[in-house]
């Protein structure tokens, strides 16, 4: 979800976040209410400022109770009795994400070519 030039940032706008995660502002605002655990830095005027390790959190919060449809309370208990687990998993997926991706990739390169162009190759080679 984070690009390389995110991954620099100290702090992250709501909206910055909210778009990371494809969930709404009063979304994250709401999760800070739920999760005590969860509390970004407020500059002046109330303006949030979410730091990598709220992202992590917020990245485990979206995981369960978005992809795994856990409930809030639900969710908050996974994270208090076994926190580390769960991030191994979302670790684990994230990576079986990207090589699904790059395997899609190259399916798509494969299928590209014609049979003729195949036939080219062998000769070729």
């Amino acid at each position: 979800m984070l690009n390389k030039e995110n991954e620099l940032k100290l702090f992250y706008s709501i909206s910055e976040v909210a778009e990371m995660f494809n969930v709404n502002e009063s979304t994250l605002r709401f999760w800070e209410k739920e999760f005590p655990a969860l509390a970004p830095k407020k500059a002046g005027r109330g303006i949030r400022q979410y730091q990598q390790k709220d992202i992590e959190l917020i990245r485990l919060i979206h995981h369960l109770v978005k992809e795994e449809g856990l409930t809030i309370t639900g969710a908050r208990q996974r994270i208090k009795v076994n926190k580390d687990n769960t991030d191994k998993k979302i670790e684990v997926l994230e990576r079986l994400k990207v090589i699904r991706q790059e395997l899609a990739g190259m399916s798509e390169a494969l299928d590209a070519f014609s049979y003729c162009q195949v036939e080219v190759l062998k000769e070729n080679l």
